[in-house]
Order: structure tokens, then C-alpha cells, then sequence
């Protein structure tokens, strides 16, 4: 059966409704008066103040004003080719509409054409037809955020797992790793893959964002700990100091760790992950390469590979919108 296209309500129908709410009509006997879906009587209602505050003339000019606000940005990418391609490409690449701004400022600093607001730009993804395209782009507005426990002034959370031996706290790291003034601190992490059975390692420098996800053939300390060496002793000295970790399991050798690379490991507290928060907040956007389910000794390295890439070379916000990729390249120059 084919499916009916939607219209949108009409003055007169919104003028039934009115009548109808005022008479103590219900929501299905209204529908039926004008030959609409109860849901769409119901949806109608509920957005333009209820039952009691319903105003046909007042719902109408919202209405307006909505779909008006909704072509904006189908009006300026379609008569725009380049800036169209340049959004599209952006939003594919995970970038958010924000990012997607501020970057055109930048690289477009004296050509209005390529020039969008980012609210256009959300307007434009949500008016395109359902599609594998609306698909994609929509995937670039999605952050799964990892659930921030609440912080408590008392005491910390009881750790149930059991204490990794000679573990030095976080309260005992230098000032500068707080402050951020210095590069070369590093948060790290594992995400964890289907059932928990595989795992991928993460690891972000603190001044520059600047991510490395580390493969891994099994998640026990043995596998973390070397890898995490290798990926680690890739870079300058200078640019590789401290690592802050939680209290898993997986960093129960780093004390070996330590000895090969000469990287300092501190621990965060128990239930704490707010201490390692630009870490938390990676994990999030890694999410959209890697959702919850992935099986990662499934995934080809490649695939591993271009999502760092991806990540890295997002504008960020916190970075005045510039690329962890280019703050960090820049610091591997002062260092070589």
C-alpha cells in the first residue's frame, strides 16, 4: 500500500481543534471531526501549551515560523555547491556543525559565501529525506557520554576490585599536570568491547588533546603494559612524562611500565572519573567509530588507524578550534 505524504495542519483544522478543546472534546473525537491521526491532534496540542492554552491563531504562527527556520539551511547549501560539499565532507568526518563554523572563519576568513550558522547547518541535516545520507550526517551530532557519577565532599567511593600494589596517587602528581601549562601528561583508558572479552586502549595528552588508540590482542596487564610502552616510546621524551589511570586491573604492571619507558604512573581515585575527565570525554567521541558491541579484535587495524586520524584533526573548542594534530605537531617540532 502506498504511503500517504504527510500535510501539514491547516488554518481551518487548527481552528476545529480550538472549538473542539473548548467544548471538552477528546483527542480521538477531534481527529475524527477534521480526518487526522489522533497522534498528530495530540503532538499538536502538546506543543502549543496544552489543552487550556491552545490557540489556533498563536499555533499557526509558530508553525510559520518553524517550517521557516527549517528550509534556512536547505535554501543557503543548495545554492551554495562548495559550501555544500565542504559541510557535507565535515559532518561525514564526524565534525560538529560548531566545529564546522568556527573552521570556515578560519580558512575562509574574507569569502562570505562560505559562511553557514551552525543552526542552519542542523536545519539542513534534519529536512533531508530519510536516507543512508541523512544517516551518515546524523551521525556526527551523536556523542555518547560516559554517566558522571555524582562528586561527593565525604568520603570516596569504596574501590571493590582490590588495590594495585605501590600505587601512587593522583594527589601525589606534579601541580603542572593540573594546570595543563606543561605538555607531556597523558590520561589513559581502556573501552571496552562486547561482553568485555576485547578491549581498546586510549591514551590523550592533556595540553592538546591529541589521541592514540592503542590495539590490543588481550586486555591483561602483561599486553596493556607493553603496548602502552610502544605506542608511548614513539614520542619525544619531553612529550611523554606522566600517565594518569584508574585503578584497573590492566595497569597492575606499572611499575614495569615505568622502568621502560620512564613514564611516572598516578592513580586517580576510586569512582572518580571526573579526575580523568579529557580522557572521559575522548572515550565519548570514540563512541561514534566504535560503538558499545564492537568487537574489536574484529576490527582491521586500518580501520583503528583512521579514526585517530579523524579524531585528531576535529577543530576543538577547548583548543580555540584548533586540531589536536596541529598543536601537538607543533610541539614534536620544539621538541626534536
Amino acid at each position: 500500500m502506498k504511503k500517504r505524504k504527510y500535510r501539514r495542519l491547516s488554518g481551518r483544522e487548527r481552528e476545529e481543534i480550538s472549538r473542539g478543546l473548548a467544548s471538552g472534546a477528546g483527542m480521538v473525537e477531534i481527529a475524527t471531526r477534521i480526518g487526522r491521526d489522533r497522534g498528530t491532534v495530540s503532538r499538536e496540542v502538546g506543543r502549543n501549551s496544552g489543552r487550556s492554552g491552545y490557540r489556533a491563531f498563536s499555533a499557526r504562527n509558530r508553525a510559520r515560523a518553524s517550517a521557516s527556520s527549517r528550509k534556512l539551511g536547505k535554501r543557503i547549501l543548495a545554492g551554495r555547491a562548495p559550501l555544500r560539499e565542504y559541510v557535507t565532507k565535515k559532518l561525514v568526518a564526524r565534525w560538529s556543525p560548531e566545529q564546522i563554523v568556527k573552521t570556515l572563519e578560519r580558512e575562509y576568513p574574507r569569502d562570505m559565501s562560505m559562511r553557514i550558522s551552525h543552526e542552519a547547518i542542523y536545519q539542513y541535516i534534519y529536512v533531508l529525506p530519510r536516507g543512508s545520507l541523512k544517516q551518515s550526517l546524523i551521525k556526527g551530532l551523536r556523542q555518547e557520554r560516559a554517566w558522571r557519577r555524582k562528586r561527593y565532599k565525604g568520603r570516596k567511593s569504596e574501590e571493590t576490585r582490590g588495590k594495585i600494589a605501590n600505587m601512587l596517587s593522583i594527589e601525589e602528581r606534579p601541580a603542572e599536570v593540573a594546570a595543563r601549562t606543561v605538555p607531556g601528561h597523558w590520561e589513559g583508558d581502556l573501552i571496552m568491547g562486547k561482553h568485555k572479552r576485547t578491549a581498546l586502549g586510549t591514551l590523550v595528552e592533556r595540553t592538546t588533546r591529541y589521541t592514540m588508540l592503542v590495539p590490543l590482542k588481550a586486555k591483561d596487564a602483561e599486553t596493556v603494559r607493553k603496548e602502552y610502552a610502544r605506542a608511548l616510546r614513539s614520542l619525544p621524551r619531553d612529550l611523554a612524562k606522566t600517565l594518569t589511570y584508574d585503578q584497573g586491573k590492566e595497569m597492575s604492571e606499572h611499575k614495569q611500565f615505568t622502568i621502560d619507558t620512564g613514564i611516572t604512573v598516578y592513580f586517580a581515585h576510586p569512582g572518580s572519573p571526573w579526575e580523568r575527565g579529557t580522557n572521559e570525554n575522548t572515550n565519548g567521541l570514540i563512541r561514534q567509530f566504535f560503538p558499545k558491541g564492537t568487537e574489536f579484535d574484529k576490527v582491521p587495524l586500518r580501520d583503528i588507524r583512521r579514526a585517530q586520524v579523524l579524531l585528531n584533526d576535529r577543530p576543538r573548542k577547548v583548543l580555540d578550534y584548533e586540531k589536536p594534530f596541529e598543536a601537538f605537531t607543533r610541539l614534536v617540532a620544539l621538541n626534536s
